[in-house]
């Protein structure tokens, strides 16, 4: 046999073995109770965590104004880019946290 069949042979047996597992899991009956149970807790986490990346992103802003105001200060010429790289991250936060929100909740 070569290596493709049998990472072939291996691939089929594990998925045998998941849906195997699966179909005994479903089959015990509790559980819908055990995934319900599972998406209320991860749901419950999404506001402390939103509020979280929020106040990092505050804490990422108030950094990259400082070092921006540095560089300006300095006469550095590369301070247009850098500004734009610390407001990207900023956005990229706030933006990322309100999409992961919406899609989860």
């Amino acid at each position: 046999m070569t290596k493709t069949k049998n990472r072939r042979l291996r691939f089929y047996f594990a998925a045998l073995a998941i849906m195997t597992t699966a179909a005994s899991a479903v089959a015990q009956g509790s559980g819908v109770a055990g995934i319900t149970e599972a998406t209320q807790m991860v749901t419950s986490y999404f506001d402390p965590a939103t509020k979280l990346i929020y106040a990092v992103g505050a804490v990422v802003g108030l950094i990259g104004g400082v070092k921006v105001y540095s560089k300006f200060s300095s006469g550095d010429p590369d301070t247009s880019k850098t500004a734009a790289s610390w407001f990207g991250a900023c956005i990229f936060l706030i933006v990322a946290a309100t999409i992961l929100r919406s899609f989860f909740l």
